[in-house]
């Protein structure tokens, strides 16, 4: 059986086609299309590429412009925007089938100290103790639909622990706030490359769903279309992901079928490494909704 951790590296493992263009290979994760997160970890990863080994990333901006065919490879086209002495600027162009699927900017900073503060975690239940989505899935696979059964119970690489689960299958309307553990499974490597690359991976996790929250619905029921369009990250202070990072993430408005999701994410020790901002597609269909 093939190691998930060991997976999710070689998904980031890109092979070189020439100066700034590599190829990517894609996984079917169950959700019709290619898990954004991989897109934005490989482009991530594709820009990295190109990049002085003494710099980090500090923030990335990203569109969806077209859903990805998880059956086939990504090619990552990476322009050089800018390369100053401190800050530098890549833009990444990720297609399939000769189309843009994603475009995305990422800026990258060298080493320096300055100014530090950050606003406190919120204070919620640890990991020990809760069930993961994994395991919650397991349990009830008996409802989970044939055709996506075996993709959404199989190992994965990152776990993820929610503080406040929903029923997926019926979920009752909640504040748009949701709290999630997460970690890979298997210690990570400690390349910065591969912690920003899989934090970003991890990222599209969960995000969109908590903008569903005080609607009463969620993605497995029918009558909903749900993307992702955009997605942005900042990256504030190292992190290991091979330990536990808490996700605290709110939706504070939806409208026009559309809805903006925030995160927060915090080490154990409280520290806060990363910013998410996603918008998304919440689109109802009732034309879908199966009549009974």
């Amino acid at each position: 059986m093939t190691d998930p951790v060991a997976k999710l590296l070689d998904l980031l493992t890109l092979v070189p086609l020439d100066d700034g263009l590599y190829q990517g290979s894609s996984e079917d994760l169950g959700f019709r299309n290619v898990f954004g997160g991989q897109v934005i970890g490989q482009a991530l990863m594709a820009a990295f590429l190109t990049v002085s080994p003494d710099k980090k990333a500090n923030s990335l901006h990203a569109y969806f412009l077209k859903p990805g065919d998880p059956d086939h490879d990504i090619i990552y086209e990476v322009t050089c925007v800018n390369d100053g002495r401190t800050f530098c600027q890549r833009r990444v162009n990720a297609r399939q089938h000769g189309k843009e699927i994603l475009t995305m900017t990422a800026s990258f900073q060298g080493e320096e100290e300055g100014f530090d503060h950050q606003i406190d975690g919120p204070d919620v239940k640890g990991p020990d103790g809760l069930y993961s989505e994994l395991e919650t899935r397991r349990k009830f696979s008996h409802l989970i639909p044939e055709r996506v059964r075996d993709q959404l119970t199989r190992d994965r690489p990152i776990e993820i622990r929610p503080v406040n689960p929903i029923n997926p299958l019926a979920p009752d309307i909640k504040p748009p706030a949701k709290y999630n553990w997460f970690r890979a499974i298997h210690t990570l490597p400690a390349d910065v490359r591969i912690q920003q690359s899989v934090l970003a991976y991890s990222s599209d996790f969960g995000l969109l769903g908590t903008s569903l929250y005080p609607h009463g619905v969620s993605f497995y029921q029918r009558g909903i279309q749900a993307a992702s369009l955009d997605h942005a990250i900042w990256f504030h202070r190292d992190f290991d992901l091979s330990d536990w990072l808490l996700y605290a993430m709110d939706s504070p408005s939806a409208s026009h079928s559309r809805g903006i999701n925030r995160g927060l994410i915090y080490d154990r020790r409280g520290r806060l490494v990363a910013s998410t901002a996603q918008e998304g597609l919440i689109r109802q269909r009732p034309d879908k909704v199966k009549k009974r």
